[in-house]
């Protein structure tokens, strides 16, 4: 009887150990799945384009717009083009959880202007870092071009960095944004535009990872022009005020792409 009854009462700590372990176990899974849902929430909540400007580019007779898998493809359409030997492409990533429709119209007046080829990208769950693909998966949605840029805004500027390496880039266009990775010695043509008032990627920030550029790296301030500026999204949460009206960012924005083509 004796020899039962402690055989028993080992049993009952191991017993609850283990149910401790498994509701512990349950507890961990739980949090993660809340964790990961609520991520997935966030990222499927990007800052919505404005309608105005999207429906301004459809409506626009010298740009064609094309919904391809590889993005948002925007090109000249016919004689409104002053520049018919022009065959130069822009790959451009949107920003994090910026919808790529809030690019169009800044980049459409160089698509009209200019003549450029501009492929607007839509990464994975709105971030840049999630689309994984090189520029050459990107660039078949032209391939008639056979000069082509890569650029980003914001996070999307930074992966435009990374996927220059082992590319057939000419150069590289950022939007508010800087390189993470080395490319001082890549001999790419780079030109860096920060936003005045941009409290986000600051033009001090922008400058303090100037060295990752190469040396001749043009680097232009836009006045008046906070980070959201570079897209029409709306306000961005932590910015700075802007002072310049959306039509005069894509004015700045298509003479500093046109120069960047001459």
């Amino acid at each position: 009887m004796t020899s039962t009854a402690t055989g028993s009462a080992r049993h009952r700590p191991a017993g609850r150990i283990r149910r401790r372990v498994r509701a512990i176990g349950l507890g961990a899974l739980s949090a993660l799945a809340l964790v990961v849902l609520g991520f997935l929430i966030w990222a499927n909540t990007p800052y919505r384009a404005e309608r105005a400007p999207v429906i301004e580019v459809w409506a626009n007779g010298s740009v064609e717009v094309q919904y391809l898998e590889e993005g948002i493809l925007m090109t000249p359409v016919g004689d409104a083009v002053d520049l018919p030997a022009n065959s130069t492409g822009l790959v451009f990533v949107p920003g994090a959880r910026v919808e790529a429709h809030a690019y169009m119209f800044q980049l459409s007046g160089a698509v009209e202007q200019h003549g450029m080829t501009v492929l607007i990208t839509e990464p994975t769950l709105n971030l840049a870092f999630f689309d994984t693909r090189s520029l050459a998966q990107f660039t078949t949605a032209a391939p008639e071009i056979d000069r082509w840029f890569v650029g980003g805004h914001s996070l999307g500027g930074v992966r435009a960095c990374l996927m220059t390496p082992g590319s057939d880039a000419a150069g590289l266009v950022l939007f508010g944004s800087y390189c993470a990775n080395d490319l001082s010695g890549s001999g790419l043509e780079v030109l860096s535009i920060a936003g005045e008032n941009d409290a986000l990627s600051t033009p001090a920030i922008i400058e303090q990872n100037a060295g990752m550029l190469p040396s001749d790296t043009r680097f232009v301030t836009i006045a008046g022009a906070n980070h959201a500026s570079f897209g029409d999204y709306g306000p961005q949460s932590g910015d700075g005020e802007r002072t310049i009206t959306s039509e005069q960012m894509r004015a700045e924005l298509t003479a500093l792409l046109g120069e960047l083509l001459d």
